[in-house]
């Protein structure tokens, strides 16, 4: 057996709160460390007066009762841990852990003892609860009723205020009063704050950040009293955890930090922290109370009757006395002035940052301490908008956030160089150097127009999304498109010299030959089925914008990456033989229904490293018999195998042809689905309305739905002339028909020159004047 145990799922209840903490036991001392303060509560085994093992609603719990009179109660014990525990106080300790049974009764009258600075409440000699006197606040009689109140906690969910005990009289002595004897035992144990003779020493008009103000303090041999003009506190020195002395960052000033828990209260605000500022120039003399023997037997010749100093020191001086607590003083960091300090700001309120060989804190507004045990990872981050500064970000392990903004860039080598040296997680480094790191953080007053990559990124993804919107808007518009309301068509006809690059160009040059396309119910209907078309494009193009654009603002894709297809899953052969268990798995089968009956609050996962740990603790002998039901498992697979691989060929080979002819079939079809498209594009030969060039053929076909509208309206306009000028159109249309079945004749399957397509403008433009009336 080791000379020591560690448990670190151990909780302990204070004030109705439970805090979870870690336990160690050693052969001269016991020590528990809470998580969540970092406080060490530590006694020697030699103070040991009685062990207890009690059952609790879930776990066990052990108790330790000092010759003092103080009780300790760790819970979050299991049941295997009573031997363990059991053996090793009994042989450091020399005390027996004895195992007390609980009362489930729920009676409430029973038999009220006070062992220790415990009550306990006994029914039929089994313990059914107990009250540690140390947490009562206040107690009142009242003819044969007794009143306890309690301390609040404000990290207990559910608190104990009060309790009431009716006490009757004592039939065998009725001139003995069981009330009053009760209460003085309850007052004797309790902590009661009561002022009671003169204080050690008074301090007057103290300058207090938290709670604000000037308060007279009074340090009596238990608590001390702070006195302002609005407010009273009474503190404990039970209270008080740590002591902290703090230069100011100007040299002339010093904070003296007291951090306290539970906090003082005022209404529904909480002081974790005092506060007091003084100045490194005041000094003063104090005579305390006490006489040089009471000095000597109290505080070890700590202190004199009659001191003179600096005012801090012998403040600071008196605390550590009277409340046992060591003074936490700042270590070897220095900030670029030259100070122990950082100025920064903190939820608006700016303050100083100090780093601690331990931790931070923080003064003032609000006041913090963050050990460096519950670090979680610490950032730096440059400041929004401002590169003569960076914040400081610390996140706990619990995943509380403390940001520290505005601090200056030149301190950010010394800082970076604290956290590398304290082994701090530093959360935005990486695998990047030091070097690289300060060039982008700290860029210098010069640097300033260097880009910032993150930001660029920011707005060029805003740009990507306003983009999008207007695209889709564009969508929109060209959709609900009126062709009777838009004043564009004239200008494009009266334009001698029509653009070479726009949309407009192009749907121009496909109405040089449109005259006898608008009269003809063919085109008609092919211009139909191409607005249809176009419509179906504009659809499917602004479905796949919105599908870009929620992929941009949900996640980032990499450029070129594909989509991996999702794996077929294999049908597996029933008939196919199963591989053997291991001859753990078979052990573990076997006997797992005994772990669990051995283990009834155990998991599945304790379970299982339960069974690991009994598999590793067993010899070769006993593995042995499991290792040959392993082997004849496993040729008996072997063998079964063989004949399985034997007999697959036949049955799955007609399975395999039909699968590849299936794969076949179904490429062949998506070949066809694929090229199919590609008959819809007009190829054909040839010069006039009909022929498309090869440079004005887009992939969107945007032009060739515009050009149907187009005849349209050059249809709707002709009207009104067609009496006037009918016997001059029909001479046109003849010789325009002559013309094109030459040039179908002449030039049928050949290409026309960049001369022939350049001209068509001017002679739809000569051919179209009847249309438009300007001969």
């Amino acid at each position: 057996m080791s000379d020591f145990q560690e448990y670190g799922d151990v909780v302990q209840e204070i004030r109705g709160a439970v805090n979870p903490g870690r336990l160690k036991l050693q052969s001269n001392s016991v020590i528990f460390k809470n998580n969540k303060t970092g406080k060490v509560e530590q006694f020697t085994g030699m103070e040991v007066n009685t062990s207890e093992w009690l059952k609790r609603a879930r776990g066990h719990c052990l108790k330790f009762r000092l010759n003092n009179g103080n009780v300790h109660r760790f819970d979050g014990f299991k049941d295997d841990d009573f031997e363990k525990l059991a053996s090793f106080i009994s042989k450091y300790y020399s005390v027996s852990l004895e195992k007390r049974d609980v009362s489930v009764k729920g009676w409430n009258w029973g038999l009220a003892k006070f062992e220790g600075n415990s009550l306990e409440f006994d029914i039929d000699n089994k313990l059914a609860f107990e009250i540690p006197l140390n947490n009562v606040s206040h107690s009142t009689t009242a003819k044969n009723e007794v009143t306890l109140e309690f301390h609040m906690n404000d990290d207990a969910a559910v608190s104990l205020t009060e309790i009431r005990f009716h006490i009757p009289n004592d039939p065998k002595d009725s001139e003995k009063d069981t009330v009053q004897e009760f209460y003085n035992q309850v007052v004797d144990k309790a902590d009661i704050i009561q002022a009671t003779g003169d204080a050690i020493c008074n301090l007057s008009e103290v300058q207090c950040l938290t709670p604000r103000g000037r308060y007279d303090i009074k340090i009596y041999g238990t608590f001390l009293q702070l006195h302002g003009k609005t407010f009273d506190y009474k503190i404990p020195y039970t209270t008080v955890l740590r002591l902290f002395l703090l230069p100011h960052k100007d040299g002339r000033q010093v904070f003296f930090v007291v951090s306290l828990d539970p906090p003082i209260k005022q209404g529904q605000t909480r002081y974790h922290f005092l506060i007091l500022l003084f100045n490194q120039e005041d000094e003063m003399t104090i005579d305390l109370s006490l006489t040089e023997e009471e000095l000597d037997s109290k505080f070890d010749g700590k202190l004199q009757k009659e001191m003179s100093g600096p005012e801090f020191e012998l403040v600071s001086r008196i605390f550590k006395s009277v409340t046992t607590r060591k003074i936490t003083v700042p270590g070897t960091f220095k900030s670029n002035s030259g100070a122990q300090a950082i100025g920064c700001s903190y939820k608006a309120a700016t303050g100083f940052l100090y780093p601690l060989e331990r931790g931070f804190i923080f003064v003032h507004k609000p006041p913090m301490h963050i050990r460096f045990d519950e670090i979680g990872n610490v950032n730096f981050a440059r400041s929004a908008g401002n590169t003569r500064s960076f914040d400081f970000d610390v996140e706990t392990k619990s995943g509380t956030t403390y940001n520290f903004v505005g601090i200056e860039k030149d301190e950010y080598g010394k800082l970076y160089d604290f956290v590398s040296q304290k082994k701090l997680s530093v959360k935005n480094i990486g695998g990047k150097s030091k070097q690289k790191y300060d060039e982008d953080i700290l860029a210098s007053d010069e640097e300033e127009t260097n880009t910032d990559h993150y930001l660029e990124r920011m707005k060029q993804e805003g740009k990507d999304r306003f983009s999008g919107d207007e695209d889709d808007d564009s969508d929109s518009s060209d959709e609900s498109f009126n062709p009777g309301e838009s004043g564009s068509e004239v200008a494009e006809e009266y334009d001698s010299n029509p653009p070479t690059t726009s949309d407009s160009e192009t749907d121009y040059e496909y109405d040089s030959g449109g005259d006898n396309a608008s009269e003809d119910g063919e085109q008609d209907e092919e211009a139909k089925e191409k607005r249809a078309e176009k419509k179906k494009q504009q659809k499917e193009k602004k479905e796949k914008k919105e599908k870009e654009k929620k992929s941009k603002t949900a996640k980032t894709v990499k450029e070129g990456s594909t989509r991996k297809k999702k794996k077929q899953k294999k049908d597996v052969d029933p008939n196919k033989p199963k591989r053997p268990m291991t001859s753990y798995m078979m052990w573990f089968s076997t006997n797992r229904n005994d772990i669990k009956e051995k283990n009834p609050d155990a998991s599945i996962t304790d379970i299982s490293k339960k069974g690991g740990e009994l598999w590793r603790a067993m010899d070769a002998s006993e593995r042995g018999e499991w290792e040959q039901k392993f082997l004849k498992a496993k040729e008996e697979y072997n063998v079964a195998m063989e004949e399985y691989l034997k007999n697959k060929p036949e049955a799955g080979s007609g399975e395999e042809s039909e699968g590849e002819e299936s794969k076949s079939g179904s490429s062949k079809k998506k070949k066809s689905q694929k090229s199919s498209p590609k008959k819809a594009v007009d190829t054909k030969a040839g010069a006039g309305g009909n022929y498309k060039s090869k440079e004005y053929i887009s992939s969107d076909s945007s032009s060739d739905s515009d050009a149907p509208l187009k005849k349209k309206i050059k249809k709707e306009k002709s009207k009104p002339k067609e009496g006037k000028k009918k016997g001059k159109e029909k001479g046109k249309k003849e010789q325009k028909k002559k013309e094109s079945e030459d040039e179908k004749s002449s030039s049928a399957g050949e290409l026309p020159s960049d001369e022939e397509i350049l001209a068509t403008p001017e002679s739809s433009h000569k051919g179209s004047g009847s249309e438009s009336g300007s001969d």
